[in-house]
């Protein structure tokens, strides 16, 4: 890695100057405790920075700032609020290079092909957002011709947002641009594994918004995350993460009787009937299992159901492509595949791949070729597998394992497709490629996921709303819908005429 490119060097600056710091009341703050975590590149292990440890004490000061600012926030008109996001759109695609250095510095994703389209999609969900504030409108109820009946939409309050390492900006952006719109004001918990680059787009939000209405805090889930989220103040709780982490938080909230929103984990089926396009669901494929982010993915399409008459002309195509793609330094503009982002999750990885390998009729196919360099060899990197001979009820394809590991499993009936594709605890994405309208109609209809795409396989979109069924959460997200159900309550108003 270099700091000759301007945009690393600053990347690498804001590392030194950010670290050991929260974000609350429009200024950057100590840890009240003083304690610090660091902050390791994936794809060297060393140290580039440090985090601030928060506890209940910084939360308390956080929530203290939101909910000072929120009253004059929430008197501001919902379009003057907008105009405020849409300018932080500018701001944000003005600094697009540093903040896709910076992500890639500390989650070990490449920077063309991961970090540098999160970092434009995380501008594009502020612009998007920024323009929704004219839709928080109310509606008359003809209730009785005596009686003027209406309803108004308000804001919650102070809103925790609690965000993942994988994609951490657009998944901060899908949670507090709405949440800012609508009136509230919000506290980012940032992930452990990734909390400078929310922590550098924060800081940019907050010199353009009122003090305290955007807040971030950083530190481990038992010591910062806990009292968040059992603060009093707190008003909704929005989430991203594993299941067993959403469960707990869907009893804090419950014990509060609070909204909480929770996008949860996912293992995507992918079905391949007879007659798809080869060439194009293979491409799909590629980009669809999430290759270039190491699989780490809750919509990464782990399980690919083909039809027998592809079987072996699609794994051997899937193969051919991503042999092909370039695994190293994710700072690098040559570089299709970076890093897994700790090294937990390598053995975790590490540990499902090798229980493939150990399956009796399993075969492993594994893909494209570490790298070489020196400075990277002690990287987290691992090769793409393709597993092929697993069976629907096997751990590999019925667990979440988040990383670069797929399974394709043949099929020769349709229905027995969608049954599989079906019976998993998951249920958040689901692709059909195809060239008949009718069995595109009836597998979207019957699939049991919240997020079904046919004959492509893009990433979450401002505009499309997201979320899952089953095990993979409640609620959803990046849509008009999301801010009016999720960020606002609905007050019903009668006025007698009489």
């Amino acid at each position: 890695m270099t700091e000759s490119n301007p945009a690393i060097a600053a990347a690498v600056a804001h590392l030194r100057r950010l670290s050991n710091k929260h974000l609350y009341g429009g200024k950057l703050q100590d840890p009240i405790s003083g304690m610090a975590f660091p902050v390791v590149s994936p794809a060297t292990r060393k140290e580039v920075g440090s985090a601030a440890q928060g506890d209940a004490k910084d939360v308390e000061a956080a929530v203290r700032a939101a909910r000072a600012a929120q009253p004059a926030w929430a008197a501001m008109s919902p379009r003057a609020r907008g105009r405020q996001l849409v300018e932080a759109a500018k701001q944000l695609n003005d600094h697009t290079e540093e903040i896709a250095a910076l992500l890639a510095l500390e989650t070990g994703k490449a920077i063309r092909t991961e970090c540098r389209v999160e970092a434009k999609v995380l501008a594009d969900a502020f612009e998007f957002y920024g323009g929704l504030g004219s839709e928080l409108k109310g509606e008359t109820v003809p209730f009785a011709s005596n009686m003027l009946t209406f309803t108004q939409r308000e804001p919650i309050g102070v809103v925790a947002a609690i965000i993942p390492w994988n994609v951490p900006l657009l998944l901060m952006a899908l949670k507090i641009a709405p949440a800012m719109v609508a009136g509230n004001t919000v506290i980012v918990k940032s992930a452990e594994e990734a909390p400078m680059s929310t922590l550098y787009v924060v800081e940019i939000l907050s010199k353009l918004l009122p003090p305290g209405v955007v807040n971030i805090l950083s530190g481990d889930g038992p010591t910062c995350g806990t009292p968040l989220i059992s603060h009093p103040s707190i008003g909704k709780i929005t989430f991203t993460g594993s299941v067993a982490t959403g469960k707990i938080i869907a009893h804090a909230a419950a014990d509060r009787l609070i909204p909480t929103t929770l996008e949860l984990g996912g293992k995507s089926p992918m079905l391949v009937f007879k007659d798809a396009d080869l060439e194009r669901t293979v491409a799909g494929a590629v980009s669809g299992m999430r290759f270039t982010r190491q699989g780490q993915s809750c919509t990464a399409a782990s399980r690919i159901f083909v039809h027998n008459s592809l079987l072996d002309k699609f794994v051997q195509s899937l193969s051919d492509k991503v042999n092909a793609m370039v695994i190293g330094d994710p700072l690098d503009e040559k570089t299709d595949i970076g890093t897994i982002i700790s090294d937990q999750q390598y053995d975790r990885v590490k540990s499902y791949i090798a229980l493939g390998e150990q399956s009796k009729g399993v075969q492993a196919l594994h893909l494209s070729r570490l790298p070489q360099a020196p400075e990277l060899k002690n990287g987290l990197f691992i090769q793409p597998v393709i597993f092929t001979g697993v069976g629907n009820d096997d751990r590999l394809a019925r667990e979440e394992i988040f990383g670069p590991v797929t399974c394709v499993i043949g099929f020769d009936d349709d229905e027995d497709a969608i049954r599989m594709a079906n019976d998993s605890d998951f249920g958040l994405a689901a692709t059909v490629w195809t060239s008949d309208l009718k069995t595109a109609l009836n597998a979207t209809k019957r699939l049991q996921a919240g997020f079904v795409q046919v004959n492509q396989n893009i990433v979450v979109q401002p505009g499309l709303s997201y979320g899952g069924v089953k095990q993979s959460g409640l609620g959803k997200e990046a849509s008009l819908e999301a801010m009016l159900d999720h960020f606002t309550s609905k007050k019903t108003i009668i006025m007698n005429m009489d």
